[in-house]
């Protein structure tokens, strides 16, 4: 056997058991989570057959962590017990249609099935699925049980398991606002459709958010920058920009070049986007948005539409980003059916979480 031979299987085991060794990973941390579930199920069920105060509940908590740290160790804190505690309380009236999301999970059908029938129905959970389904780590639930607004924790969870996003951009996700950025732009169907089924982007609508959040690039403490300064930057830090702009983006170029009628033009930044199947232009300018860039922008478009895509990709898509813009300027120079350029605002640093939620509220008034 040739030495590239015995390589190229050496390869392909090691593959094999690294993968086969994630999986282990993965199925122990499920298990973990569906435990603590039904530890956090006991501890509630006990406090409602046994007395209800809070002195009880405490000295439960206590009782159940100095016996399992010392059969078990480390893991059983009361602190810890008591998260758990909280995790039945919170995931036992998990609405059926984040079920269903994910009913092609692991099914975890748990013990309280079979002895729920011994409790009172003002004891048993008012919207208790048949099955549960927890697909991402113990440390991803800690994080969105403190998130207080259910139809949001909702939206959070299901976009962490679809995209696979670690504990860091489930974070930085929540940090930028990221639920109210897409729910201001739907009404109230759309904002509950956004909590019980996640970003579904079917059009371009979808994927927009006003304002983009580019904190991660580093500018805030500089008092001037240029567009080519925000540039590189965001090239520097392509993975998180990619994850700010949402889902199906793939990185196509920077200052692409196209030339007609014997002039030359650049693109600032094209991606390519495979749930719409469209190319995506942005282009980025520091201060007020002017007309003049939206009819630039729209050259840019019609020539991608006429010379760059093929017949069986949608039409393209140009998204400008700016520091401010006139919404009103924006839709005069547009056609009235425009659902192909849109301008939306960036900003450097993190939005106040509490200022969105109150434009969201006023906008499903």
């Amino acid at each position: 056997m040739s030495e590239i031979m015995k390589t190229d299987l050496a390869e392909r085991i090691e593959r094999l058991i690294t993968e086969a060794r994630k999986r282990t990973v993965a199925a122990v941390n499920t298990a973990m989570v569906y435990t603590y579930y039904e530890i956090g199920r006991i501890i509630v069920e006990d406090e409602q057959q046994g007395e209800q105060r809070a002195e009880y509940g405490k000295a439960l908590i206590r009782h159940l962590s100095l016996r399992l740290s010392k059969k078990f160790g480390k893991g059983f804190s009361e602190r810890n017990l008591e998260q758990m505690r909280q995790f039945y309380i919170v995931y036992s009236q998990i609405p059926q249609t984040l079920s269903e999301k994910f009913n092609d999970a692991t099914i975890f059908q748990t013990p309280s099935r079979k002895s729920s029938s011994l409790l009172t129905k003002s004891q048993k959970p008012q919207t208790l699925s048949a099955e549960l389904h927890f697909t991402l780590s113990w440390s991803h639930y800690l994080k969105l049980m403190r998130i207080d607004n259910p139809e949001e924790r909702h939206f959070y969870e299901i976009e962490a398991a679809e995209n696979n996003w670690s504990l860091r951009e489930l974070q930085r996700q929540f940090d930028s606002s990221l639920y109210e950025r897409l729910a201001l732009s739907r009404d109230k169907t759309g904002v509950k459709a956004l909590a019980q089924k996640g970003q579904i982007v079917e059009k371009p609508e979808d994927m927009i958010k006003d304002p983009y959040v580019l904190e991660f690039i580093g500018l805030p403490e500089l008092p001037q920058y240029s567009e080519s300064e925000l540039e590189q930057r965001l090239i520097d830090h392509l993975q998180t920009f990619l994850l700010e702009l949402g889902k199906g983006f793939t990185f196509v170029g920077r200052q692409v070049r196209f030339t007609f009628d014997e002039q030359h033009f650049r693109v600032d930044l094209v991606f390519y986007n495979r749930l719409l199947r469209a190319f995506v232009l942005i282009d980025l300018k520091r201060g007020t948005l002017k007309h003049q860039d939206l009819g630039q922008m729209q050259m840019y478009v019609n020539y991608y539409d006429r010379f760059v895509k093929t017949e069986d990709e949608n039409p393209t898509i140009g998204i400008l980003l700016c520091t401010d813009k006139s919404d009103a300027m924006v839709e005069i120079t547009l056609p009235k059916d425009n659902n192909q350029i849109f301008a939306s605002k960036y900003q450097t640093y993190l939005p106040s979480k509490e200022e969105l939620q109150r434009l969201l509220e006023e906008n499903l008034k």
